[in-house]
């Protein structure tokens, strides 16, 4: 191409880029500006002006929009122009000047605008509304969120709350969430539709800062009629609704409507939780101030959003309901006080949680001694509380048989190992089948006249120890399997003398304050060993002490705390005699007897009871006992009698026939005796029996 034909090609090309320009102008779907080096408006798209292209002319962009970020906005002009540099599809919210309603969002382009002779005629910008796929993509983020956070946790509460923060502020500027009181409660939801009596609680409430809820949470309340909420819970159909000042139903819920008005809340959409046609509660969202209002297809997800919080809670309310009664079965299981024993000042505490298979004890065992004893039977639910339920009893029998600590847990096992079987029988659908019955167990036993813990335990932690001077000691005590379990390694026995006013703290759980767990032969936490001292206080003090010091989260499984005091028997109410191991030992305990008994200033009653059955006891060592022979009279609540020797043989309780000469003492021991019973011990055995006394009254 010659020079001389440059000028004609320059002119066709401007031609054809003013054509081109006009063809954008006047067809373009998106809204375009042209600027000049002022950066004031000289064209303006004709293809749906919504204001006269002349009022736009001479006008800088920003004075056209109103938006979030003005200042950006002419930054990146000035860029375009000076630079060359271009900005693409920069997204901002706000709306047109000379408009009215709430913002959009726009997507917003500068383009530098170059002459054939290079110069700079202005920028060229494009406004695009994206409103409508900003709103698809805050429903989709909005889902997303509600589907990973909604139906995480089994708590009702903190399920509603979760979808109130998945949906502020990306999808709504306010949300509120009404449960039907009975549901919280974990009773079945009324079916459609709901009645006008009916109760709902406000569990969840999210919105800007400053923003007041009408009603606090937690607040309960009636359903407001004629409103739109009303009818959500009536036919089940989602509500959307426009707000202002003249909304007749508003006049229904005066202080909603002052929430309303002071939130500048004008669009509102209220969809029901209902599942198969129960009614769980209700969602209520609201728009506020300039954001867009809710369309038909915020209407449509809305419903669906609902439709999954109303399966979490009503997973979260049965999860409620099931624990509400495992909690009630298992607190009926458990002691409803823990009595005070010979020698012995006991006091207790109980942590609820999801764990239903906790329990502890005091046990009156023979010879003023006393049984303490704490377990957990991993799991939750009713099947855990019935095992917890059937383990403690089973203790309670067993502790009746005077075995040792290490015997008692052997039989303890085994009778967890047949209630495992048991459990492994059930029917494939039950779901105490798929989880295996595992437990652990402490069982420890007080001697208030040696002033002894005898002790074993199956996979539990060992007690501490307070001593009156508040030092504190976790004792060494061999570890034994859980009960149930595979491992077959016997149980064994630690022993240690205690002095007397020692606390004694046997737990469940993790019941420490720094959440470490305990290991044999270490101390307890500094501030756990703060909480348990002094030693010398009431026992329920320490507990609240205790209680203040745990963090309000602690403990979400559940734990028990058995705290014990030791002390002795008083010197005067029990008296020691050796006898002889002839015949005249019979008589020389009867003499005896009656001696002590009127110095404790018993009746005659008693006194020929206490000397027929001692009598008994006396002359069964003698005739299959062996030497020595030793009565001890301990004067409590009861009376009880133990005669010990060294002999192995046990005594069996048999009914004599008429003409047999012997036999009829057990019998007569039984007769007269509230209990009796055999304690072997490590040089003999121990047969004892425990007579009634008056009790005073008044």
């Amino acid at each position: 191409m010659s020079d001389a034909d440059a000028p004609i090609h320059d002119s066709m090309a401007d031609g054809m880029g003013a054509a081109l320009l006009d063809a954008l102008f006047s067809q373009s779907t998106m809204a375009l500006y042209v600027l000049d080096t002022n950066l004031r408006t000289v064209r303006v798209d004709t293809a749906s002006p919504v204001a006269p292209v002349g009022s736009l002319l001479g006008r800088r962009f920003t004075e056209i929009y109103r938006l979030e970020r003005p200042d950006e906005a002419e930054r990146l002009l000035e860029r375009a122009l000076d630079t060359g540099a271009p900005t693409r599809r920069w997204r901002v919210r706000g709306r047109r000047a000379d408009g009215s309603g709430p913002d959009r969002s726009f997507t917003v382009s500068f383009y530098r605008l170059t002459g054939s002779d290079r110069a700079t005629p202005g920028v060229l910008v494009l406004v695009a509304d994206v409103s409508e796929e900003e709103q698809a993509r805050s429903r989709a983020a909005a889902l997303d969120a509600v589907r990973e956070r909604v139906g995480q946790s089994l708590d009702l509460v903190a399920t509603c709350r979760d979808l109130a923060d998945a949906l502020v502020p990306a999808f709504a500027d306010i949300a509120v969430v009404d449960v039907v009181e009975e549901v919280l409660r974990g009773a079945e939801p009324p079916l459609q539709p709901l009645t006008r009596d009916s109760s709902l609680r406000r569990t969840a409430f999210r919105g800007p800062g400053g923003a007041d809820a009408a009603y606090p949470v937690g607040d309960v309340r009636d359903v407001p009629y004629p409103t739109p909420y009303a009818q959500a819970l009536s036919d089940l159909r989602p509500r959307r609704v426009t707000l202002g000042p003249d909304t007749p139903w508003l006049a229904a819920d005066p202080a909603r409507s002052r929430a309303i008005e002071a939130t500048g809340a004008h669009s509102l959409i209220v969809a029901p939780l209902a599942l198969r046609g129960m009614v769980l509660g209700a969602v209520s969202l609201y728009r506020c101030k300039r954001s867009e209002p809710f369309s038909e297809n915020d209407l449509s997800f809305t419903a669906t959003l609902a439709a999954h919080t109303a399966l979490s809670i009503d997973n979260a309310r049965r999860y409620a309901r099931d624990h509400t009664i495992a909690s009630t079965v298992q607190r009926r299981l458990l002691p409803y006080a823990a009595a005070d024993r010979v020698a012995v000042e006991t006091a207790h505490l109980y942590f609820p949680g999801r764990n239903s298979g906790c329990w502890f004890d005091t046990i009156a065992l023979s010879g003023a001694r006393t049984a303490l004893v704490v377990g957990n039977v991993h799991g939750r639910g009713i099947h855990t509380a019935t095992a917890m339920g059937q383990l403690r009893t089973a203790v309670q029998a067993l502790a009746a048989l005077d075995l040792e600590p290490d015997e008692l847990l052997a039989r303890l096992n085994d009778t967890a190992v047949h209630l495992a079987s048991e459990r492994a029988a059930f029917p494939s659908g039950d779901m105490p089948r798929t989880e295996s019955l595992t437990a652990t167990c402490l069982f420890c036993v007080y001697d208030p006249f040696t002033r002894t813990l005898t002790m074993a335990r199956a996979g539990h932690a060992a007690p501490l120890v307070v001593h009156p001077d508040g030092s504190t000691q976790t004792p060494e005590m061999p570890q034994g399997p859980q009960l149930s379990a595979s491992d077959s390694a016997p149980f064994a026995t630690a022993e240690i003398e205690l002095t007397e006013g020692s606390v004694l703290a046997l737990t469940t759980g993790e019941l420490t304050l720094d959440g470490r767990p305990d290991t044999p032969g270490s101390v307890r936490p500094t501030a756990l060993r703060e909480v348990l001292s002094p030693p010398g206080r009431p026992l329920s003090e320490m507990c609240d002490a205790l209680v203040y010091h745990l963090p309000p989260d602690a403990h979400p499984d559940g734990a028990a705390l058995l705290l014990a005091r030791t002390g002795s028997v008083v010197e005067d109410c029990h008296a020691t005699y050796d006898l002889e191991h002839d015949r005249t030992a019979p008589k020389t305990a009867r003499t005896l007897v009656r001696e002590r008994l009127v110095a404790w200033d018993l009746g005659e009653e008693e006194m020929y009871a206490a000397e027929l059955v001692v009598s008994e006891l006396v002359t069964n060592a003698v005739r299959y006992g062996a030497p020595p022979v030793r009565l001890h009279l301990i004067k409590t609540h009861t009376l009880t009698c133990e005669v010990h020797d060294t002999g192995t043989a046990a005594p069996h309780l048999r009914h004599a026939r008429t003409v047999d000469e012997h036999g009829r003492g057990l019998f007569i021991i039984n007769q007269l005796a509230a209990q009796w019973g055999t304690r072997y011990t490590r040089d003999g055995k121990i047969i004892w029996a425990e007579l009634g006394l008056p009790q005073p009254t008044g």
